[in-house]
């Protein structure tokens, strides 16, 4: 079955770095869009970063841009989100989303924590 599977959240202080991955199965990775998306207790769950089929086009929220990087392995049909100048207001679930005309999956979320 499908599936998307985030790793590498936990707990960091201001400043520091972590790396999400994203690793998928069940479907043909290399015709879906990849998104990252975060929800922090309180507010909407909002986009923070796409990224193209090819992995040529990239996207990011205002709030990303400069600190996150979005990136893509077809080969092991993974996807990361490198997040480096970490904020305490970072901290959210943060979940992995493959989309394409026709499907949309979700994964369960990773939770990243910045405080001092």
């Amino acid at each position: 079955q499908v599936q998307l599977v985030e790793s590498g959240g936990g707990w960091v202080q201001p400043g520091g770095s972590l790396k999400l991955s994203c690793e998928a199965s069940g479907f043909t990775f290399s015709t879906y869009y990849m998104s990252w998306y975060r929800q922090a207790p309180g507010k909407e769950r909002e986009l923070v970063a796409s990224i193209g089929i090819s992995g040529g086009i990239t996207n990011y929220a205002d709030s990303a841009k400069g600190r996150f990087t979005v990136s893509r392995d077809s080969g092991n049909n993974m996807v990361y989100l490198q997040m480096n100048s970490l904020k305490v207001e970072d901290t959210a679930v943060y979940y992995c989303k493959a989309h394409n005309p026709w499907n949309a999956y979700w994964g369960q979320g990773t939770q990243v924590t910045v405080s001092s």
